[in-house]
């Protein structure tokens, strides 16, 4: 067992591989040398995995938050037993599918960290073999060629309550729907004229063994196999015979799926029976969703999302896609931290969104260098500061980690300050700059100290104001023997600390504010809710600034992460960033604003 095992919490998946390796259950399976498509051949009789998984997207969108979880599960088993986990797509529908998806779940799942090696297969490397297949079950009379409309079909089908009907067309013989599947094969009918359907029980409390079609005419051309087939297997049929053919041991899926269970064994009996797979057969075993507050992870609505243009695109750094997250400066640690967290159950929870945003924010704590920025810059002046002068303040990149060292922050006369750090007339307990004025008793109040993190003690003075009364600068002076790291800080006692940077030598740069796309933790079912889920979207969910940063950042590289002192951590776009000129977007605040909303 890997040595990344003994530290991951045991959980009831764990629990049924760990018992299968002991007893040997897969130990012995090896593929008969029956002729097939390169990927049956790499994972043949000489390979020693005894434990196989697979993530098996279908290439018709963008892996979201729920997949994570999924691909870290299915993954770290492969890699904490020794095993090996397949990067399958099922692309069984060429009217949905496109290479820019498969591309784009290709380079989620490297970013997530994990690797298939030589494992990466398609549904479609298999469609020869699922139609021998699909053969051999209509001759052996588990399957037959149904000519009734969809409609009709529907409508015999039953209810929960009630049982479905036979078609007038299942006691068709197996020389019959051979030569009318072969038929469907060779184009000959138009879509939806037949269907391929499995003869199991219309009469079974489990509607999904009502006879599910398991192959249907579609005239379309595929992205990998072009217009050699016109007629394609329905996803349930095909899931099972690429694990069957691949070698999985354990097929994990999510909790939606178990009242498809009785088909997939149902399918890999038969198929055993006749000789098509060997045995002992792949189990699949379900586990529950990532449910999670403010989000909605639902491919409908995310394409709504998207197409009607409330976001950016698939990557909007608000959107719970993986490749919105990567723009927005999450990390892969910190999704395999998440995965670990929650763990793995057998019934539906809901994680709120602090979760995944504390793990992200723990991750970035330990990782992201720290640098200065200033998001609503105001001029401040030091009145006695020598006219032209500079000189160097040094600030730690890490404060938790000195072997990273100490940059330079140039400091001049002027500096920019945050807007929030001045008040006119401060309330109690107000420890930031304030100007001399009078209390509300009418008592004199003299200028407030604070110390210019890493730099000097300042005290200020008063202010200058524009023909509308706005504060455009603030005044002070500085104590010369105060810098910080020399002896004289330290006869300086003072309350307050803020940032600033010197306006000097300032960056200025774009900063996106991201927060929550959804202002409410469950997006048009909450008990305020319209039921229109676009009706929550958070309308402060983003906001653009232009902000003055430390002259470092001017030269960080498109996905840099730090953490902005006092703001949260930042990340430079992947998309928008130049050499030069970083546009920064906000992953995450530093603290949880939320909960404290909530309660």
């Amino acid at each position: 067992m890997a040595e990344a095992e003994k530290t991951t919490p045991s959980n009831f998946i764990r629990n049924i591989v760990e018992a299968d390796l002991a007893n040997g259950k897969y130990a012995a399976r090896t593929w008969s040398g029956r002729p097939g498509p390169a990927a049956q051949q790499k994972v043949g009789a000489g390979d020693t995995a005894k434990l196989r998984t697979r993530f098996p997207p279908e290439p018709n969108g963008y892996l979201h938050f729920g997949h994570a979880k999924s691909i870290c599960l299915n993954f770290g088993l492969a890699r904490d037993y020794d095993g090996a986990c397949h990067l399958r797509f099922d692309d069984t529908n060429p009217e949905k599918e496109e290479q820019e998806y498969v591309d784009a779940i290709v380079d989620a799942v490297h970013w997530l960290g994990f690797e298939w090696h030589d494992n990466r297969y398609f549904a479609s490397d298999y469609f020869q073999w699922m139609y021998d297949f699909a053969e051999k079950l209509v001759e052996a009379g588990h399957a037959y060629v149904d000519s009734q409309s969809a409609d009709e079909m529907r409508a015999n089908r039953g209810t929960l309550t009630e049982p479905g009907k036979n078609s007038p067309f299942r006691d068709r013989t197996p020389a019959e729907n051979l030569a009318l599947f072969r038929s469907m094969r060779d184009g000959e009918f138009a879509d939806g004229a037949h269907v391929l359907r499995a003869k199991i029980d219309m009469a079974s409390g489990n509607v999904n063994l009502r006879d599910p079609a398991i192959y249907r005419i579609r005239h379309a051309t595929h992205h990998a196999t072009g217009d050699a087939w016109c007629i394609y297997p329905m996803y349930t049929f095909a899931h099972p015979i690429e694990d069957a053919l691949e070698n999985i041991t354990h097929s994990i899926c999510t909790l939606e799926f178990a009242d498809q269970r009785p088909f997939y064994d149902w399918l890999l009996a038969h198929l055993a029976e006749l000789g098509c797979i060997n045995t002992p057969v792949p189990q699949q075993i379900e586990f529950a969703r990532l449910n999670l507050t403010y989000v909605v992870l639902s491919k409908r609505k995310l394409i709504q999302l998207v197409e009607e243009k409330h976001v950016a695109g698939w990557d909007d750094p608000r959107l719970p896609t993986l490749v919105g997250a990567r723009r927005r400066g999450y990390t892969p640690e910190g999704f395999r931290r998440f995965a670990e967290m929650i763990g793995v159950a057998k019934s539906d929870s809901l994680i709120d969104m602090s979760v995944l945003e504390g793990c992200m924010r723990d991750h970035l704590g330990e990782t992201a260098p720290r640098r200065v920025a200033v998001l609503d810059p105001l001029k401040l002046v030091i009145d006695n500061y020598p006219a032209g002068q500079e000189e160097q303040c040094e600030a730690p990149n890490h404060p938790q980690k000195p072997e990273w060292g100490k940059r330079a922050m140039p400091f001049s006369g002027e500096l920019w300050i945050e807007r929030e750090d001045f008040m006119e007339t401060p309330p109690k307990g107000y420890f930031r700059l304030s100007p001399p004025g009078v209390t509300p008793t009418g008592d004199p109040r003299p200028g407030s100290s604070v110390r210019l993190r890493y730099g000097y003690v300042i005290k200020c003075i008063g202010c200058d104001k524009d023909e509308a009364g706005n504060v455009v600068a603030v005044h002070c002076e500085y104590m010369p023997d105060s810098k910080s790291g020399t002896p004289g800080a330290d006869n300086y006692k003072v309350k307050g600390n803020i940032h600033w940077v010197s306006a000097r030598h300032a960056h200025a740069a774009e900063v996106r504010l991201y927060d929550r796309l959804f202002a409410v933790p469950a997006p048009g079912a909450g008990p305020d809710s319209t039921g229109d889920f676009l009706a929550d979207i958070n309308p402060n969910s983003i906001a653009v600034i232009t902000a003055q940063l430390e002259p470092t950042l001017r030269d960080a590289a498109a996905e840099d992460r730090f953490q902005f002192e006092r703001h949260g951590y930042f990340v430079a776009d992947r998309s928008d960033s130049k050499a030069g000129a970083p546009v920064f977007n906000r992953t995450v605040t530093l603290k949880d604003s939320w909960t404290a909303k909530k309660d």
